[in-house]
């Protein structure tokens, strides 16, 4: 299978009051196109560190980390804000919406800063959310929302600039079972039919089981196990 990612041993420390934090020891993985990776372990593993430099928000102390072809340590501040508007799309935990915007103009936002015409923006940030099952919700904002139905914005806005990875922080971890399962359900989806690629941080390995190509298991800031769970078609 084609490769869409190369994580080459990947290190990252930060200091946290008097004390040197090593998030990252050496992690060294590759991702191919179209699969959905779940990467697992305790609090305080790494695992948000590393989806944080994929995602262009931290940078690591050494190694490298190539998506789509493009090596992330050499980009620029501005093509690393490119990277975050249409390479990859992220999703986190608390659905980081903007309070006072609707579902339609919270999914819009990210069209403006591709520089896509006003005019095209909400049209396609409504097709979107209608597909995510969300129609009548387009002109609610997040506190008339239910937590799964924020998600699904969330999602959409991950979505909308046609990102060919999707980066998803611990998404259900603020969410009831029930609709956790839901939103498994709807990565699941986006990576069958859609051909996405997807990685997922999560603490729960019975559901990154579930909808996972591949279990990658970190342990102070190590690859301690992988698991092949499914094959990749």
């Amino acid at each position: 299978m084609k490769s869409i990612m190369q994580i080459r041993n990947l290190h990252k420390s930060y200091d946290k009051g008097k004390v040197r934090v090593k998030a990252l020891r050496g992690v060294s993985m590759d991702v191919a196109e179209g699969e959905f990776v779940s990467i697992v372990g305790r609090s305080g593993c790494g695992k948000s560190t590393l989806l944080n430099i994929i995602g262009g928000l931290d940078v690591p102390s050494s190694g490298s980390v190539l998506a789509a072809g493009r090596d992330l340590s050499k980009m620029k501040r501005s093509e690393l804000a490119s990277h975050r508007r249409s390479t990859v799309g992220m999703v986190f935990q608390s659905f980081n919406l903007i309070p006072s915007r609707s579902a339609l103009d919270n999914v819009a936002l990210p069209l403006a800063f591709a520089g896509i015409p006003r005019r095209d923006r909400k049209p396609r940030a409504s097709r979107i959310l209608t597909q995510m099952g969300l129609k009548s919700r387009l002109h609610h904002v997040p506190s008339e929302m239910s937590g799964g139905e924020a998600q699904r914005v969330a999602v959409a806005r991950a979505l909308v600039n046609d990102p060919v990875i999707l980066l998803a922080d611990e998404p259900t971890g603020n969410l009831d079972s029930r609709t956790a399962a839901e939103i498994l359900d709807l990565l699941l989806s986006l990576n069958r039919d859609r051909g996405l690629t997807v990685l997922m941080v999560s603490h729960d390995e019975t559901s990154a089981r579930r909808v996972s190509h591949r279990m990658v298991k970190l342990l102070d800031g190590k690859i301690a196990k992988e698991v092949r769970l499914r094959r990749l078609s």
